[in-house]
């Protein structure tokens, strides 16, 4: 079984992530609705079949230009989130 998190993302293009993970903590699917659709259709097909952890690991921090923050890292905090309140 699989669960499917949608995530609002936080100053950046992208407006919405839906991000299925496994009740093992493994990426299933990612879909991104606005934002860069190259970059996050080639970050989607990165990031599947990968743990959260190194989802996390790979993608905090990444800064888009000027901002503080990017579409990769609003999945990694979107993945911290759901690690959290998952526990997994």
């Amino acid at each position: 079984m699989s669960k499917v998190i949608e995530y609002q993302p936080q100053g950046v293009c992208c407006q919405v992530m839906q991000i299925q993970v496994s009740d093992d903590g493994i990426v299933e699917d990612a879909k991104f609705f606005g934002g860069c659709n190259g970059n996050l259709q080639g970050i989607s097909s990165l990031i599947k079949g990968m743990k959260i952890d190194d989802v996390i690991d790979k993608l905090q921090g990444t800064k888009c230009g000027g901002k503080m923050t990017s579409c990769p890292d609003q999945l990694a905090q979107c993945l911290i989130s759901y690690k959290t309140s998952a526990a997994v």
